[in-house]
């Protein structure tokens, strides 16, 4: 079994594995028609069940063989034109190539005495990404494994700054736009079920500051203390981008901390046309990015960031074993010392490779590409009587509504959406999310392929159309 390891006398053999591994995934690629199967899970389950975990197949060219059935046969392929569903991006080479290195070498990011190189890497990268958000010279973050870690660390440090016990008493404010995790990390954090106060939209499904004020003097009155403000930058139905200098303005005068969501909008930071809808941000004393979403980078790499490096010490932990305390003193620069995690992949090594080989301007160019084609899919969606689009898109994504030419209850008209989504999925031919607005049943596109056109969109749009007909004339048929 020693053959199996990957060390010096195994290269070859390493070698020769992963190429072969490369060129299936390859072929595959080249092969795509279409973003999925359709497959079914009563169609996969019994081929995986039918695996026998105790009988190995004893090389890698037969395990690959399988594979092309239990998973790379009717995986969903993010990078065809046509998935059109969730914040999954398609991925760039050289990002790639960096996550078979990082993975072969296996450096855990935790301390440098398993990193060396790897945590000057990470630590040049979170400089870099500050630089962009426009914080100074004391600025610090670490690397985490997505846009949910990221947001609870920053409202763990948000807890602590708060500096109180009665922890009953804390609030956090957010627009009812923001992602779930804030709810979830303020039970994660003991805070209770009404620490999160949601905050109502504008027609633009942007945060109402006026409506924040209001509540953050009602929380004072009421001798609550306001903890955290979280702006989203890059709402996930919608792309709305908060008003971030307004709410800066009111957590400084609130004494909030104010951490900005910028999972999805993260790519505005390397725009050389659209950074100006970031504006506010290096105002912020947290902020998440989710490289994985709009730097085209393979899942995971996020990272949270922090105006104030100091902050991180409530995520600090010393243990003999591992960061003792007196190398804090010796300056040996422990990333644990930082992050919730301890063993850690090295993540930020994809976005070295992208950057050393496509630079900021290529990344920004791709991200640009896809929100120009969101305002391209908007007109369309706005020309065609048979949708009702809900919002012009800041970033990439639409969320539309079939509405038949006839009459139909607001409940058939839901099912009916419900139904397309569904069919176009079985269909195998393009994946769309759904999602609900004011309680009713509404499509969307998550545009982050710059391989994507319009004339992909019109396809989507006239198929999502006709499964929905097709349901609405069954029903009536049957009715």
């Amino acid at each position: 079994m020693r053959s199996h390891l990957l060390n010096d006398a195994t290269a070859q053999s390493y070698r020769r594995s992963v190429t072969e591994g490369v060129e299936r995934v390859a072929e595959k690629l080249a092969a795509t028609r279409g973003p999925f199967t359709g497959v079914t899970p009563a169609d996969l389950a019994p081929a995986i069940d039918a695996v026998d975990l105790d009988r190995p197949l004893g090389d890698s060219s037969a395990a690959l063989d399988e594979l092309e059935s239990v998973y790379l046969r009717d995986a969903v392929y993010f990078h065809h034109p046509r998935y059109l569903a969730h914040l999954n991006c398609p991925v760039v080479i050289p990002a790639v190539l960096g996550e078979a290195v990082l993975s072969a070498v296996n450096s855990s990011l935790d301390t440098w005495d398993q990193s060396a190189g790897g945590t000057l890497i990470e630590r040049k990268l979170i400089d870099w990404t500050n630089g962009r958000i426009g914080f100074g010279p004391a600025a610090d973050g670490v690397f985490t494994s997505g846009g949910s870690q990221s947001n609870l660390q920053a409202l763990l440090l948000a807890r602590e700054e708060a500096k109180t016990d009665a922890l009953s008493k804390l609030r956090i404010f957010s627009s009812e736009c923001s992602h779930f995790s804030v709810q979830k990390s303020a039970k994660l954090l003991g805070l209770g079920q009404d620490a999160v106060v949601s905050i109502p939209v504008d027609r633009n499904k942007r945060m109402q500051s006026v409506v924040l004020a209001a509540e953050l003097a009602a929380c004072r009155a009421e001798g609550l203390v306001p903890m955290a403000i979280v702006a989203t930058a890059g709402t996930t139905d919608f792309g709305s981008i908060d008003p971030l200098p307004e709410i800066a303005a009111l957590a400084d005068e609130y004494g909030a901390w104010m951490h900005v969501d910028a999972a999805y909008g993260c790519g505005l930071l390397a725009s050389r046309t659209r950074r100006h809808l970031l504006d506010g941000i290096e105002r912020a004393d947290s902020v998440t990015v989710d490289f994985h979403k709009s730097f085209f980078q393979p899942v995971s790499s996020s990272a949270i960031l922090v105006r104030d490096g100091a902050t991180l010490r409530h995520a600090t932990y010393h243990a003999d074993y591992l960061n003792p305390l007196r190398t804090v003193a010796e300056q040996i620069p422990n990333q644990v010392d930082k992050s919730l995690q301890t063993t850690r992949r090295f993540d930020a090594l994809k976005l070295w490779m992208t950057l050393r080989v496509m630079g900021a301007d290529g990344i920004g160019e791709l991200f640009d590409e896809v929100c120009d084609l969101a305002a391209e899919g908007f007109d369309l969606l706005a020309a065609d009587p048979r949708y009702d689009v809900v919002v012009a898109p800041q970033l990439s994504t639409l969320v539309y509504r079939y509405i038949p030419a006839g009459a139909a209850s607001p409940e058939e008209i839901d099912r009916a959406n419900l139904h397309a989504r569904k069919a176009l999925f079985a269909s195998g031919e393009a994946v769309v999310a759904g999602t609900k607005v004011d309680g009713r049943q509404y499509l969307k596109f998550t545009l982050l392929n710059p391989e994507t056109t319009a004339a992909d969109i019109a396809a989507v749009l006239d198929l999502i159309a006709g499964h929905a007909e097709q349901y609405l004339g069954e029903t009536l048929v049957h009715a």
